[in-house]
């Protein structure tokens, strides 16, 4: 079994499209499914609430109500499990309950109001995509209504910049553990210094392309394909929007330089690509444990 996969889950349509997601993950790496609700700790309740055992007990018996809906709708397959956390905050909750369940990864849905089948980041994904130590992937809405039981493909959005060689790790090792294609997708002409002349851009991204596509290839078993392609158009944005999507794939990008050792921060070239995204996004730490820091990914 390939760790687990902890979901952050609310009795709403965003807790249903993370818990899509999250089984579709668990499902294809042979994972653990934990679906975790995360409600406030006696510290932020109201003064006007019961005293504190009183306080507790109703909120984890709602908690387990909801889980226990959860729980019917997931497929009777997966082993799974729901469990209620009290926290000062949602991340903070999901981020111990990552660590505590050794999860792979954490998954969370997007913020409420935001348009089929993409992105919008609310509170809690924005803390959790600046804290994390754990790789985050986030489901764009409508995930609940999509029929992908497993994962086609993963695709890697792989620059020049340090912490590349731990993104591709990770997407060679879920390409690996979940018998998926793996799709990799250099951003060079987005990560070369400005003034660079176009031919000198091909040059350098043809050259990296080759490389990356090399190492994957070395490093997955045989009957698991890698592809390379260069990212096209003009802007970040552009070339996300031109690349061809298979339904019910992911992408992995890596953290920004700005980043805390082992820890997430969303970079601007994730940033741009989680405008116009069509599908789940999973943000990896540009550090490995122990591992030096400097400079940055994306």
């Amino acid at each position: 079994m390939s760790g687990a996969i902890v979901v952050g889950y609310t009795a709403t349509e965003s807790g249903a499209d993370a818990a899509s997601l999250g089984a579709r993950l668990a499902r294809s790496l042979g994972a653990r499914l934990h679906l975790v609700i995360v409600l406030p700790a006696e510290g932020t309740r109201s003064a006007a609430v019961a005293p504190e055992r009183a306080y507790e007990d109703v909120i984890r018996n709602q908690g387990k109500k909801w889980l226990a809906d959860a729980m019917t709708q997931l497929p009777q397959d997966l082993t799974r499990s729901g469990h209620v956390r009290l926290a000062e905050s949602f991340a903070e909750g999901l981020i111990a309950a990552g660590e505590e369940f050794g999860a792979r990864l954490i998954v969370i849905g997007a913020a409420g109001g935001a348009v089929l089948g993409r992105h919008r980041l609310g509170g809690v994904a924005s803390a959790l995509l600046h804290s994390s130590p754990i790789p985050v992937a986030l489901a764009p809405s409508g995930t609940a209504g999509a029929d992908d039981p497993v994962l086609p493909r993963i695709t890697a959005a792989i620059g020049t910049r340090a912490g590349a060689d731990v993104l591709l790790d990770e997407a060679v090792a879920l390409a690996a553990d979940s018998s998926s294609a793996l799709r990799l997708v250099s951003l060079v002409p987005f990560d070369v210094p400005p003034g660079l002349d176009t031919g000198a851009i091909r040059v350098v991204a043809g050259g990296h392309a080759d490389e990356v596509l090399a190492a994957a290839q070395d490093a997955l078993p045989p009957d698991v394909t890698a592809t390379v392609e260069q990212a096209p158009g003009d802007s970040v944005e552009d070339a996300v929007a031109h690349l061809s999507w298979v339904p019910g794939e992911v992408v992995l990008v890596g953290s920004s330089r700005l980043a805390q050792p082992r820890r997430l921060f969303l970079g601007s070239t994730a940033a741009k690509m989680l405008h116009v995204l069509p599908v789940p996004m999973i943000v990896v730490p540009r550090t490995r444990s122990g591992a030096k820091v400097e400079g940055d990914l994306a």
